[in-house]
């Protein structure tokens, strides 16, 4: 009888990630399809109101560049805090649980936050609210990593920097830190692949433009905002622009995803 649910269990396993496999092939092969036969090299001059993407992918590689500079320090004090000097105290245990509240929270709960309490007092959309969004994403991330990076350094290493007379901080930072800098650039790396794909925040805060603009003030282009639009346009050169932007998109976040992974199998 064991054998029997034993074979039933492994079979509805394999079944299973058979399943995942063939939807995941499915929407790649379609969207390798489709997109390749959409791209030109003049989509990489030219900005959307003339058929290209060129506005749209340095807005949103921008947007992502500033969410990082607010989101990465933050974070990393955050986790280095609440491992090197909260320990398991109440408040260091708070933050933990806040942050996977927020690693959870879907992403268009953070947008409507951020446009009613940047994109409403200031008027209007704006890139500026666009990275904001983006930040509060990433910053959970970062915190998870740097804490559970940290938590791997063998408390040995701790200890000979204090004996040696090292205060704290030099500790933290000149051998704690380098100690498990490759998880922790890993995690970032992965935490910036996440908010370069994301759509649902910046409908709310960013918006997007037909031109190319640096100007963080005002609706900033995106990327991932204009293939929404374009896809639920009637005009066919819409959706093939669509398809197009969504390969180039998912071909950035793949070659993220893969450098971290490489990072950190060079490392081991």
């Amino acid at each position: 009888m064991r054998l029997l649910i034993n074979k039933i269990v492994l079979g509805l396993s394999i079944f299973s990630a058979v399943l995942g496999l063939g939807f995941l092939a499915w929407i790649l092969i379609t969207l390798f399809i489709k997109g390749v036969s959409s791209l030109h090299f003049g989509l990489f001059l030219n900005d959307l109101i003339d058929g290209g993407l060129r506005n749209l992918i340095i807005g949103q590689f921008v947007m992502a560049a500033i969410a990082s500079v607010i989101g990465i320090p933050v974070g990393m004090l955050a986790g280095i805090y609440i491992r090197e000097y909260g320990y398991d105290s109440k408040f260091a245990d708070s933050i933990r649980n806040l942050s996977d509240i927020m690693m959870s929270a879907p992403s268009i709960v953070i947008g409507a936050f951020v446009y009613a309490v940047v994109v409403v007092p200031s008027g209007g959309a704006s890139g500026f609210a666009g990275s904001i969004a983006l930040a509060i994403m990433m910053v959970p991330i970062v915190i998870n990593t740097t804490d559970n990076m940290l938590s791997l350094v063998p408390k040995e290493l701790r200890e000979a920097g204090i004996a040696l007379g090292a205060s704290k901080y030099k500790v933290i930072f000149d051998i704690i830190i380098k100690a498990a800098k490759v998880g922790i650039m890993t995690g970032i790396l992965l935490a910036f692949a996440r908010i370069i794909g994301e759509t649902a925040p910046l409908l709310f805060t960013s918006e997007t433009s037909n031109y190319f603009t640096l100007d963080l003030t005002q609706a900033f282009p995106s990327l991932t905002v204009s293939i929404y639009d374009l896809a639920n346009d009637v005009e066919e050169k819409s959706r093939d622009l669509a398809w197009a932007a969504s390969f180039i998109l998912t071909v950035l976040v793949l070659i993220i995803n893969l450098t971290g992974r490489f990072i950190t199998r060079n490392k081991h």
